[in-house]
């Protein structure tokens, strides 16, 4: 009992030691990104064509900069706090898992920015239709608040939605999900991100916008379940080479 109680004490002061190295990554970042929110705002209202943003508080100044930093921040630092992560987790691993789950980690990262990216691109149609829907009766006043919000969800929601491959290929690599599985469910999977593409499109257009996202999700789920396959292949012929110095 009292080694259990001490184990489980040694995970505490790990996780601690883990989670204060990500803040303190995560504050650094944040803290030099701070004095870059000038460029980075300007960079984030390119899409919007030009538009100006009201701010509505006497601390609204500091509280954008802040919220700027912070999102860039927390992306910056990206590399940091999935290490302390996966070397907290890695421990209750096998070898095996480990070098199955590394690689994809280190692609993830990639996905992300051309997901964000991709997302960035598809921002710039996007806030014009959605200005485009006010009637002449109503004048709008863009929040800085609600912009920044808008945007940075619909930014990190596409660079999310492109780590699809990572996340079906580690499931494959712990043996949780197959390729059998994955093409068997292919029109329930091809729906939900039908779904999460009208979610994140808030366009009127309830078909091409959204379809504009869900194609690219598309290839990448087309892309996992090819990767996957070779995952299998590869398995088997390693199971095969084994087995073969025993017959």
């Amino acid at each position: 009992m009292l080694e259990t109680l001490m184990g489980f004490t040694d995970h505490l002061e790990e996780l601690r030691r883990r989670l204060l190295i990500a803040v303190a990554a995560i504050l650094l970042a944040t803290t030099v990104a701070f004095f870059l929110a000038g460029p980075l705002l300007q960079l984030l209202l390119l899409p919007s064509g030009g538009m100006q943003l009201k701010a509505f508080s006497l601390m609204d100044g500091f509280l954008i900069k802040w919220q700027v930093a912070l999102y860039a921040g927390i992306v910056v630092a990206f590399p940091v706090w999935a290490y302390e992560l996966y070397a907290f987790v890695s421990p209750g691993l096998l070898d095996n898992e480990r070098r199955a789950i590394v690689p994809p980690l280190i692609i993830s990262l990639v996905l992300f920015v051309i997901g964000a990216l991709f997302g960035y691109y598809l921002l710039w149609g996007m806030i014009r239709v959605l200005r485009q829907l006010f009637p002449p009766e109503v004048d709008y006043l863009a929040s800085a608040d609600d912009y920044i919000s808008f945007v940075v969800f619909f930014l990190l929601a596409c660079g999310l939605a492109f780590q699809l491959p990572t996340l079906l290929v580690i499931l494959a690599q712990l043996r949780i999900i197959s390729s059998a599985l994955l093409r068997r469910h292919r029109r329930i999977a091809y729906f939900a991100l039908f779904a999460f593409a009208e979610i994140i499109t808030p366009v009127a257009d309830p078909i091409v916008a959204p379809m504009t996202v869900m194609v690219p999700l598309v290839a990448l789920f087309e892309i996992s379940i090819w990767l996957i396959v070779r995952i299998e292949a590869g398995r088997k012929h390693s199971a095969a080479a084994r087995a073969e110095p025993a017959g």
